[in-house]
């Protein structure tokens, strides 16, 4: 186990729990582990009602700029600490269950999902590399949150050499691999710590890194391994492949990615003596196989059914459908035969930042005396900026913005590119930028769907679900730029709930995971509809979106990359 052994180590027994639990009384804890908190949440099995909740930060949260002991970090790396995931465990889920004031001899399953990918080098018992002694100031011992950019250029080797070769995979990640994913990072850690990558013995997804942790066994789950991994048709790239990378890869996936990948919904193992006594639940009882927070959250809205994507709006977005049949959509992350639920190809797209980007523009970007008006109100900044720029009418601030502050990963799949604002001028407010940067979000939702039905796989229901819904100002704008009426999620816990709705099947209280969401799952429909006359104004505004899209995006003008290279230049020139 790793360095929490003492806390969260041990054989996992037989199946326990209470038998008489698995009635209505039955409740199972999902715990949705994000950028910077894990949230718990306790959710009563026969009808999908939430008792109890609670948080727990991360006490390193991004670990972006410095590390302790290494210094200054160079531009587009982000780690975490798994030491803040356990912690998470222990904090937030005894909480949970005494906040739904359950006996926690009730609860039968636990299950889980992680942001992806997010990535970590470990021993062959799960112990991470920067809990050894004496790596704790090397960066690549640390797991690279999703947001990690740095392996941008291993990237760029990886999809050159998968077209020259003509890998057969490559179409089914829209002919690109990301910069974000489990290779491209692996590949960083060989070429810059390549004795680090020799003492690795496993390549793991957080997700499953952390079901290591609750049950002992060391599983791979297909959605992390179909969208993070490259694991297509039952196997990963060849060896040969990864030997025209680099010689010293060519094992990679036989040796650090080895084991077998679970459905989704499947029985990881029994919670351990160790895990249960830090969790306050009983040992024994279910754990379901990992997964990740966008994909796990379909359930949770109710019905699943093929052209139904569901929008995962945070500090990222990721957009998540199920299709009958297998088609390649370019710029998208991945399809995977049942990446999402069993027997359904499910489909993966998404934006590196938007809510990142309303965070950023509200730190750097407003006077101070829109912070000293939300403060007289008592409400927070962003919400200020929410409500003013809301108030403005579609088009008055003559501005148009590219979502890209955090690279795009969908429909481009680049790292390299950044954000851009076009019109702006001295009589330019705060609010009417911030408008358009939501309105830019929206305009790379429609970007992504207008490029799956192009490719013929349509979306007839558009559901969005994350912290972002509770912007009405937004998710208006979303509705008029897509000309779609809005369904939303009917739980402010949509990838907490669709982990204890995979706890659930797991303990087999449900059959398969879309019975158990039509009972446990829920939406309200068409919340927000587009309005004609805005959506005729987003018309004329998304064209001027699309052509500054591919100017910048395409290779017409390569400024944002020459930009980052002389960022890059003069950042290792300080270092010197």
């Amino acid at each position: 186990m790793n360095g929490d052994a003492d806390a969260m180590g041990g054989d996992a027994d037989a199946m326990g729990g209470d038998a008489d639990a698995m009635g209505g009384d039955a409740y199972v804890v999902g715990v949705d582990f994000g950028t910077l908190s894990a949230r718990a949440l306790v959710v009563r099995v026969s009808d999908g009602a939430e008792a109890g909740t609670a948080v727990s930060e991360y006490a390193h949260g991004v670990i972006d700029r410095s590390l302790a002991g290494h210094g200054e970090l160079p531009p587009d790396w982000a780690l975490q600490d798994p030491g803040d995931y356990t912690a998470a465990l222990r904090e937030a889920v005894p909480a949970a269950v005494r906040n739904a004031g359950v006996d926690p001899a009730q609860v039968i399953g636990i299950a889980t999902d992680f942001t992806a990918s997010t990535c970590l080098p470990v021993l062959a018992d799960g112990t991470p590399l920067c809990q050894l002694p004496g790596l704790a100031a090397r960066p690549h011992a640390y797991p690279k949150l999703w947001k990690h950019h740095a392996a941008q250029p291993h990237a760029d080797r990886i999809n050159a050499v998968a077209h020259d070769r003509a890998e057969k995979w490559i179409g089914r990640y829209g002919g690109k691999i990301s910069s974000e994913w489990q290779f491209a990072k692996a590949l960083q850690l060989l070429d810059e710590d390549p004795g680090l990558y020799q003492r690795a013995d496993r390549w793991i997804e957080a997700a499953d890194w952390i079901i290591w942790q609750l049950c002992g066994t060391e599983t791979r789950n297909a959605c992390t391994a179909g969208y993070k991994g490259i694991y297509q048709d039952g196997g990963y790239p060849s060896r040969e492949y990864l030997a025209a990378l680099d010689p010293r890869f060519a094992s990679f996936a036989e040796s650090k990615l080895a084991g077998p990948v679970s459905p989704l919904g499947a029985l990881a193992g029994g919670l351990t003596p160790a895990a249960a006594a830090a969790c306050g639940l009983p040992a024994g009882i279910a754990v379901a196989v990992g997964n990740v927070d966008a994909h796990v959250t379909v359930p949770a809205a109710g019905p699943v059914a093929p052209g139904k994507m569901v929008a995962i709006m945070g500090t990222s977005t990721c957009h998540v459908m199920n299709g009958a049949g297998l088609a390649e959509v370019p710029g998208m992350c991945g399809v995977v035969d049942g990446g999402i639920v069993a027997g359904l190809w499910g489909y993966e797209a998404g934006q590196s930042g938007v809510g990142d980007i309303f965070a950023w523009f509200t730190a750097n970007g407003v006077p101070g005396e829109f912070a000293a008006a939300a403060r007289r109100r008592g409400v927070s900044l962003q919400q200020l900026l929410d409500e003013q720029a809301g108030a403005l009418p579609a088009g008055s601030h003559g501005l148009i913005a590219l979502d890209w502050e955090g690279g795009n990963r969908s429909v481009l799949v680049d790292g390299r590119l950044s954000g851009a604002i076009v019109g702006l001028t001295l009589a330019t407010t705060a609010p009417e930028i911030y408008r358009a940067l939501l309105e830019s979000t929206a305009f790379g939702t429609r970007m992504i769907t207008d490029t799956f039905r192009a490719s013929g796989v349509p979306v007839t229901e558009l559901v969005v679900a994350g912290g972002l819904i509770k912007s009405a100002p937004l998710m208006q704008i979303y509705a008029d730029v897509t000309r779609r009426p809005l369904s939303v999620i009917g739980s402010g816990q949509g990838p907490a709930l669709g982990s204890a709705i995979h706890a659930a099947v797991a303990a087999g209280a449900y059959p398969d995971v879309p019975a158990a969401a039509a009972v446990m799952g829920r939406e309200d429909r068409d919340v927000y509809r587009p309005d004609p006359a805005r959506a005729d104004i987003y018309d004329e505004l998304y064209a001027e979106y699309v052509r500054l899209h591919d100017y910048f995006g395409r290779g017409t003008n390569e400024v944002m990359y020459r930009l980052r290279a002389i960022r890059d230049r003069a950042w290792e020139a300080r270092g010197r």
